[in-house]
């Protein structure tokens, strides 16, 4: 989550079938950008297929770091980005291309950044960031926060987070998010105590027993809204498509559900199975 090096064209794929099978005629594919966050990829395949399906538009999907993401949209080269968190975390980002974007909605509200617990670790004993200032509690965590990617926007904040609890001796372990997650999920196995950076919406929630700690010094942020951002010009070259985008809306429940069947199964299994158990959501998106 919220990687900054690595360039545009990384990686693409078409959904859908060859270019003009059944699509708009002479209509240029949808090209939107997401990173490899599992929300990020949920929602943005998730647009995909609807815009695919009913919206009848070829769409190329292109996975990128975040910095490339924003750059791209603002230069063009991308239409669009699903993906904004602010108006925090990707403030330093945002801020560098907020004059040549154009927000065209927010398609969930309450994300939140944070450090987490395993639901055995007595509240007790650690219940807020500044209990890892304790002796007892530094010794049992190895001293240790699992962290992600080195410029994720969750990075920077936990690095401050250190300094602002005076969290000396305590190392942020940078890592990625599947590194992360791998941590977590062997911790868990043994019921070893661990913090962990993490973010809202996330599988991890449907699959293991978490919490967040406080952080009474708010240096980890408040809760965010996840914006779509698109091109200068998009709406007015595609204008239902933009409409469909700026209506897109989905409840944190209803994602991190979703999220936690596409690790049991597959992004575009629990897409299918979004899109079969919410038509009327859908058809208030597209207008149709």
């Amino acid at each position: 989550m919220f990687k900054t090096i690595a360039t545009i064209g990384l990686a693409a794929m078409f959904i859908g079938g060859p270019a003009g099978a059944s699509f708009a005629q002479d209509a240029k594919p949808v090209k939107i950008g997401w990173a490899a966050w599992s929300d990020a990829e949920f929602v943005t395949k998730l647009a995909a297929k609807i815009i695919q399906d009913e919206l009848d538009r070829e769409v190329e999907l292109v996975q990128t770091d975040v910095a490339p993401l924003y750059q791209g949209v603002s230069r063009g080269d991308l239409d669009a980005m699903m993906m904004a968190w602010l108006p925090q975390t990707h403030a330093d980002y945002y801020a560098k291309v907020k004059d040549k974007v154009e927000t065209l909605g927010t398609v969930y509200e309450g994300a939140k950044l944070g450090w987490v617990v395993p639901a055995y670790i007595p509240e007790s004993e650690l219940n807020s960031i500044e209990d890892l200032q304790k002796p007892e509690i530094k010794a049992k965590l190895a001293a240790t926060v699992q962290g992600i990617d080195p410029g994720a926007g969750l990075t920077r904040l936990s690095e401050k987070a250190l300094k602002d609890y005076g969290l000396d001796g305590y190392k942020l372990q940078i890592s990625s998010e599947a590194g992360m997650l791998t941590s977590v999920d062997r911790a868990i196995r043994t019921e070893k105590w661990f913090v962990a950076t993490s973010w809202s919406p996330h599988w991890m929630f449907g699959k293991y027993e978490l919490r967040y700690i406080a952080d009474p010094k708010g240096s980890l942020g408040e809760a965010e809204h996840v914006d779509v951002l698109a091109r200068q010009g998009f709406n007015q070259d595609n204008p239902d498509v933009a409409a469909f985008l700026s209506r897109m809306k989905l409840p944190i429940g209803d994602l991190e559900a979703a999220m936690f069947q596409a690790q049991e199964t597959s992004y575009e299994a629990a897409v299918e199975k979004y899109i079969a158990d919410h038509p009327d959501q859908v058809k208030a998106w597209t207008g149709k």
